[in-house]
């Protein structure tokens, strides 16, 4: 007898057909639940930035002044002798922090760090490891892995999009403060190498330190004469992860004063690989210590760990001084045990996020900032006190629309959607 009976099934062909869609549908839908991801994270990075701005603004309601770059505590009195190894600020201290601390140091009560700044404030902090800590109050300088808090991580001073994490690094930022549009004096501002107030330093530095913050000095909303919301004073920077990036892994052979903004951008770069610089190139921080390059160190304010500035456009090539450049104070910090780490130099915001990076105004509003803005001309050198023509004290910044946002009080129009 029939079976009538239907036996009813798939084809190979047809369950190829079906594999198929489903794999097309998928490759669809990763890419876009990446980019949600990203959103998510760029988001969370922007509130970061506002509550840094909210910490700046409150520190400034109760101090009636902005945080410092490079402040703290002195180990010598001024006027010691320069030149003596152990005397000059840029030298290890492990019973003051010779004026080294960045300005995230002071606003972290204002950021929901108040637990860390117990530790800061106070003496006998905790070691890394956990172990009971003789140290004074507000620490040694901040290149000393032993003393705890300056390996504390904050939540707030990170960008989610940034995957770099843990040593040889202490404790990352992704938020670097605005010297405005000149490297000259970035380092140790208007102090001599024993931290006296000198009368030249004082001059060189009010030339050159355009922005809105000025190291070891002390500056407020009042001092910005352009308007808050027309000012960048922090901007966003990647950390480094070890791979020979060029917007993380300063060169550090140059030369201010005499080496334009162009020369960031030379031929040291990877040519198949232009975000890399070229397996050969030596002259590295990160070749020199690992320890040394872009925001790996929160609490301290030299230039390679939380500065930016406004010359080259976001996400461009980094580079600095070699740190004991002594030939013209005028140009540099010029002390003479100063590592590279002390250098300043040409340092552009960059960050993970797609095209562009955040930036936090002086008015609290954080806005992102394409790599495309106009930037003016890489082939000038800054302003800086000795200058003349496109160098002279006071002249508007001849890095475009990029330049005018860095400059806190140039008067200098700003009529461009940025």
């Amino acid at each position: 007898m029939k079976d009538s009976r239907i036996r009813r099934g798939f084809t190979l062909v047809e369950l190829l057909v079906v594999i198929a869609i489903i794999g097309v549908l998928v490759g669809l839908l990763l890419p876009a639940v990446q980019a949600a991801r990203e959103a998510a994270r760029r988001m969370s990075c922007s509130n970061n930035f506002k509550q840094i701005g909210l910490g700046i603004h409150n520190y400034h309601s109760a101090y009636k002044q902005m945080p410092r770059h490079k402040t703290g505590t002195s180990g010598f009195k001024s006027g010691s002798v320069a030149g003596l190894t152990g005397l000059e600020w840029s030298q290890p201290n492990n019973s003051a922090n010779n004026e080294e601390l960045s300005f995230l140091v002071g606003i972290i009560p204002f950021i929901e760090g108040q637990a860390l700044w117990e530790q800061i404030s106070n003496p006998n902090a905790p070691n890394t490891n956990g172990s009971a800590g003789t140290w004074t109050a507000m620490g040694p300088t901040p290149y000393n892995g032993t003393y705890g808090p300056w390996s504390a991580e904050s939540p707030t001073l990170r960008c989610p999009s940034d995957p770099g994490v843990g040593l040889p690094a202490f404790g990352r930022t992704n938020y670097a403060a605005c010297l405005g549009d000149s490297p000259y004096r970035g380092s140790a501002g208007g102090t001599t190498a024993t931290l006296g107030r000198g009368s030249n330093e004082s001059q060189y530095t009010r030339a050159a330190m355009r922005g809105a913050f000025v190291p070891r000095q002390t500056m407020a909303f009042r001092d910005i004469l352009d308007g808050l919301a027309n000012t960048v004073i922090c901007g966003e920077i990647a950390t480094d992860l070890g791979d020979r990036d060029t917007r993380t892994n300063p060169r550090h052979a140059l030369v201010l004063g005499t080496d334009t903004p162009a020369t960031c951008n030379d031929t040291f770069g990877d040519p198949n690989r232009p975000q890399f610089w070229i397996s050969t190139q030596t002259t590295l921080l990160g070749n020199n210590s690992s320890a040394e390059v872009r925001g790996y160190r929160w609490a301290d304010g030299n230039p390679v760990f939380t500065v930016m500035n406004t010359i080259l456009p976001p996400n461009a090539k980094t580079c600095v001084t070699s740190g004991a450049q002594t030939t013209n104070p005028e140009y540099n910090d010029g002390t003479a045990n100063s590592a590279a780490r002390h250098g300043s130099g040409y340092l552009p915001p960059s960050s993970r996020h797609q095209g562009g990076v955040h930036v936090l105004m002086g008015d609290g509003a954080v806005k992102f900032i394409t790599d495309s803005i106009e930037a003016g001309s890489a082939n000038v050198l800054p302003v800086y006190q000795g200058g003349s023509g496109a160098q002279a004290p006071g002249r508007a910044s001849s890095y475009g629309l990029w330049g005018k946002l860095g400059t806190r009080a140039s008067k200098e129009v700003i009529d461009s959607e940025f």
